[in-house]
């Protein structure tokens, strides 16, 4: 355990390629996010909620309203065990990732590999393919949208749900051919870790991800933990707060069935980020960073959505669709976004994760179907308007500052000879020699000498872009290296800056 405890250090403590977001500027916009969930809380008849934000490997603000129970008063805290529902479905997809890597298994594997009671199945066409893993994992099964009955099957014994596979299902659509929102399918994900892994679904994720994470109070057999640390569930209806009854682990626990608390979440939401970039320092988490970040591969079935929250109504739209247990967006103030909402009988929950800034906000509610997401995007805007969130810096590699000092060179010289070694083979054949001499001399004879050794902004390993301060005005430009081994410039932009 300790051993573990330590590799969670190591992999939060923010490294030089880590993004670093301003605390300062988070504390300062503080005061106006508490109030998005104060008023979503009272607004939305919560009994009790409790939200969280991560930012540079660790938990740095985390706040309750509210109480956890109608009885005792219990007052929401960072500790207050919630059930996550749907945010459940990621540690389900990390902990396919995770059998993935070991080799037991494949994404591209039908499912009726691990999963006999499926081979019997009658599809909906005869050209229709069999259900892979991948199919499950990105809700494109060809199962039908499921939520009001999938939340209340997480007690289902896992007899019952042989019984139920052996005599088989109907199905929405062809498989693989759209998405449809399915906890079946999630179900069916729970019982292949279970039959690879060689252990129940709950306690192949406790022992893999919750122990190694130090999350200790997080589970699935919520009676194990004692009802004063619960966040216990409700209905608002007809104007006042009904109690929803507690749900047994059983075979459905794999898609919504997982308790936590913000402490222990905001590990979870610290390890993911973790991901981000890629790099090569030691990668000391239970499941690989390149298998993390595949939880952002969106499948093919994208939409054009708004923005959850109020600024939604303004802001450009999103491109968004179902990766692994995320819903994955491009956002345009706030760069790739991963996401997922959770409703339950008697919570609600929300999680949106900010991988260019290194940043994440979770939410959670004790009320059925009570989310958050508005309140949760909003306050995401509100530090990004604050300039908390600060853009990773993409590192200069070796080649592209070879490259870059090339580029200077032909500008200082006029002409493209100085540097011939270092352009690919198409570059002289988009613009000749004395095309190259002509353009330079008229840019010079505008601008005059400029400062070509002022630091090039990387965009990619293999190129970026510049802004050079000359005798009489500015130049703006870019430059793109070929796949070749040494830097060979194979595109080389510049024009005079405006003012």
């Amino acid at each position: 355990m300790k051993g573990w405890l330590a590799a969670l250090v190591l992999f939060c403590l923010p490294g030089q390629a880590i993004a670093q977001a301003d605390e300062k500027k988070i504390a300062a916009a503080l005061p106006d996010i508490d109030k998005l969930f104060a008023d979503f809380q009272h607004d939305s008849h919560a009994p009790g909620l409790v939200y969280g934000i991560v930012a540079n490997g660790r938990l740095v603000h985390a706040k309750g309203f509210g109480v956890q129970d109608l009885v005792k008063k219990r007052p929401a805290t960072a500790d207050s065990l919630f059930r996550i529902a749907s945010m459940t479905k990621a540690f389900t997809a990390v902990s396919i990732m995770k059998l993935r890597d070991e080799g037991k298994l494949s994404l591209d594997d039908l499912a009726e590999t691990y999963v006999p009671e499926m081979r019997g199945w009658t599809y909906s066409t005869k050209d229709s393919p069999h259900i892979r893993i991948r199919d499950l994992l990105t809700h494109s099964a060809g199962f039908v949208d499921d939520n009001p009955w999938g939340d209340r099957q997480t007690p289902l014994p896992q007899a019952d749900f042989t019984k139920m596979l052996a005599a088989g299902v109907p199905f929405s659509t062809a498989p693989g051919s759209r998405y449809e929102y399915s906890n079946f399918g999630y179900a069916l994900l729970g019982r292949i870790i279970a039959n690879v892994s060689g252990m129940p679904y709950r306690n192949y994720v406790e022992r893999t991800l919750l122990t190694p994470l130090g999350m200790a109070s997080s589970g699935y057999a919520v009676g194990e933990w004692p009802i004063e640390r619960r966040a216990l569930g409700y209905r608002w209806e007809e104007g006042r707060w009904t109690p929803e009854p507690d749900m047994a682990d059983g075979a459905f626990g794999a898609m919504g069935g997982l308790q936590t608390s913000a402490n222990d979440y905001a590990r979870w939401v610290a390890f993911l980020l973790s991901a981000w970039p890629a790099r090569d320092d030691a990668d000391g988490g239970p499941v690989s960073r390149s298998a993390v970040r595949m939880l952002a591969e969106g499948s093919n079935f994208l939409t054009v959505a708004a923005r959850n929250g109020k600024s939604g109504a303004t802001a450009c739209k999103q491109a968004a669709a179902y990766g692994f247990a995320m819903r994955i967006a491009q956002d345009c103030d706030l760069g790739l976004t991963l996401a997922h909402g959770g409703g339950y009988p008697g919570y609600g929950s929300h999680v949106m994760l900010m991988p260019d800034y290194g940043v994440g906000i979770f939410v959670f509610t004790n009320r059925t179907y009570n989310g958050g997401a508005g309140a949760a995007w909003d306050a995401a805007v509100a530090l990004k308007q604050a300039g908390a969130l600060i853009a990773r810096t993409v590192p200069v590699t070796p080649l592209l500052a070879d490259g870059y000092a090339a580029a200077g060179r032909i500008y200082d010289a006029g002409t493209v000879g100085v540097a011939r070694d270092h352009l690919a083979m198409n570059f002289l054949m988009d613009g000749d020699a004395d095309s190259w001499r002509k353009r330079l001399a008229a840019l010079k004879g505008e601008v005059g000498a400029c400062r070509t050794d002022a630091p090039v902004t990387a965009t990619g390993n293999l190129s970026g872009s510049f802004t050079w301060s000359c005798e009489k005005g500015r130049v703006a430009g870019t430059i793109l290296l070929a796949p070749t081994a040494t830097a060979q410039i194979q595109e080389f932009k510049i024009a005079i800056k405006a003012p």
